[in-house]
C-alpha cells in the first residue's frame, strides 16, 4: 500500500494530525480499533485544558463542534497560589478574553475526532495494527506490520507517545528524566459553584489543580511524590476526597467522589530531533512535560497545526521533501524551548528547599500579579 502520509498513533493528537492532513491520501495506524458506540455515563478521570488556538483548530477539523456541550466547560479565571501565601490571578474578562481555556474528558474528544475522521474518504485507518519495523531511503518510508503489511510512505509522522516506535527506528535520540512523582486524576463534585475557576496550589514540591467541569463539578490533577501518591491512591474514595477537600483548603465546598483516581508516573523527555529522513515527530514522541502547566496536548496540537501549515503553504508536492521537514522544525523549536524552560523553572523554583527560595519565588508570584502587562502577555502566550 502507498500513501503520501502514514500517522502512526491514535491519540488525540495522532487523530488530529490525520484530519488535519486529509488533503493527501493519508493512513492512520492505530493499535486499537475506534469504539464509538453509545457515550458512557461515567466521566473520563482525565481531562485536558486546551487553549482558545487548539480549540479554533480542533474546531476546523470539524472534531470541536461534534462534543456534547454538557461535556465540556469555560475556564475564565486561573489563581495560581505559591507555598505562603502568595497568589496571582489571570483573568479572561481583564484580558479582553472569553475564556482561557476549555476542559474536555480525554475519551470525548477522542470520540469526537474519530467521528470527524469518519467524514474524510481520503483517510484509511488500519486498525487493529502493531509496527513491527520501518525501513527509509530516499525516496519513502516503508512500515511493515506485524502481519506482514507493508506501507509506503512519502512521510512517516510519529504520534505514538513518549515510547514512540517512529523515533526509535528512525535514530532520534530523546533525553529523559523522571520527576520522581506520580499524577494522580479524579473527578469530584463540589459543595460550591466553581465559577468557571481554575484552581492551583504550588506545596513544596508536590502541585494540586482543580479544573472546573460542567456544573458543579472539578477535575484534580495532583502531583506528588510516588510515597504519599502510594498512600492517597490506597485510599477509599471517600477518604481520597476528604484528602483533596482539606489540600484546596475547602475553596470549592467539600468534595465528593465522581471517578475513582487514576495514577501515572511523571518523567520530562526531549526528543533531540523533530525529524529524521522521512519523518516527523509530534506530540509526547517529541516533548513530555510536567503537567503543572496543563500544556502537555496543548504543545502536541500545536505541532499538528504547524506541520499543516508548513505542508500547505508550500509549492513542494512532496510532503517527505527534507526542506519542509526542516522549516517545521525551525517552526517548533522555539515554543518548545520556550516551554520548556518555563516548566521546569516554576518545578524547580517552587521544589527548591530553603527560606531564600521561598521569599524569592512568593515575593514573584505577588509582584507579577501586580502588573497588569505582564498577566496580559502571560494569558496571550497561553491562549495559543
Amino acid at each position: 500500500m502507498k500513501f503520501d502520509v502514514v500517522v502512526v498513533g491514535a491519540g488525540p493528537v495522532g487523530l488530529a494530525a490525520a484530519c488535519a492532513l486529509r488533503g493527501r491520501s493519508v493512513a492512520l495506524v492505530a493499535h486499537e480499533a475506534p469504539r464509538l458506540g453509545d457515550r458512557p455515563a461515567s466521566m473520563d478521570a482525565r481531562v485536558y485544558a486546551l487553549s482558545p488556538g487548539n480549540v479554533a483548530f480542533l474546531r476546523s477539523l470539524g472534531a470541536w463542534q461534534l462534543l456534547d456541550p454538557a461535556r465540556i466547560a469555560a475556564i475564565r479565571t486561573m489563581r495560581v497560589h505559591g507555598d505562603r501565601g502568595s497568589c496571582i490571578e489571570l483573568d479572561a474578562y481583564r484580558a479582553g478574553a472569553p475564556e482561557l481555556a476549555w476542559t474536555v474528558e480525554d475519551g470525548e474528544l477522542q470520540r469526537a475526532l474519530w467521528r470527524a475522521l469518519e467524514s474524510h474518504a481520503s483517510v484509511r485507518v488500519l486498525a487493529p495494527a502493531q509496527c513491527q519495523a520501518i525501513e527509509h531511503s530516499s525516496e519513502s518510508a516503508r512500515l511493515r506490520l506485524r502481519d506482514g503489511t507493508d506501507i509506503d510512505a512519502a512521510l512517516l509522522v510519529g504520534a505514538d507517545g513518549a515510547g514512540s516506535f517512529v523515533r526509535i527506528q528512525a535514530g532520534i535520540a530523546a533525553a529523559t528524566r523522571e520527576y520522581g512523582q506520580v499524577a494522580l486524576v479524579a473527578n469530584f463534585s463540589c459543595a460550591k459553584d466553581h465559577g468557571g475557576v481554575a484552581y492551583q496550589w504550588f506545596q513544596q514540591g508536590p502541585v494540586l489543580a482543580l479544573l472546573p467541569l460542567p456544573g458543579r463539578c472539578v477535575s484534580m490533577i495532583w502531583s506528588l511524590p510516588a510515597e504519599e501518591a502510594s498512600r492517597l491512591v490506597a485510599l477509599d474514595d471517600g477518604a481520597l476526597a476528604r484528602e483533596a477537600t482539606e489540600a484546596s483548603r475547602g475553596i470549592v465546598g467539600s468534595l465528593q467522589p465522581l471517578t475513582a483516581a487514576r495514577s501515572y508516573p511523571l518523567r520530562h523527555l526531549r526528543a533531540a530531533r523533530l525529524i529524521a529522513s522521512r519523518t516527523v515527530l509530534v506530540g509526547d514522541a517529541a516533548h513530555v512535560v510536567h503537567p503543572l502547566a496543563g500544556q502537555g496536548l496543548n504543545l502536541g496540537l500545536q505541532d499538528v497545526r504547524a506541520l499543516a501549515e508548513v505542508l500547505a503553504r508550500q509549492p513542494v508536492s512532496d510532503p517527505g521533501d527534507e526542506r519542509l521537514l526542516r522549516r517545521y522544525e525551525r517552526q517548533r523549536a522555539e515554543p518548545i524551548l520556550a516551554a520548556n524552560v518555563a516548566i521546569e523553572g516554576l518545578f524547580r523554583l517552587f521544589g527548591a528547599e530553603g527560606r531564600g527560595f521561598a521569599t524569592l519565588r512568593n515575593l514573584g508570584l505577588n509582584l507579577t500579579d501586580r502588573l497588569p502587562v505582564v498577566k496580559n502577555l502571560l494569558i496571550r502566550e497561553a491562549m495559543r
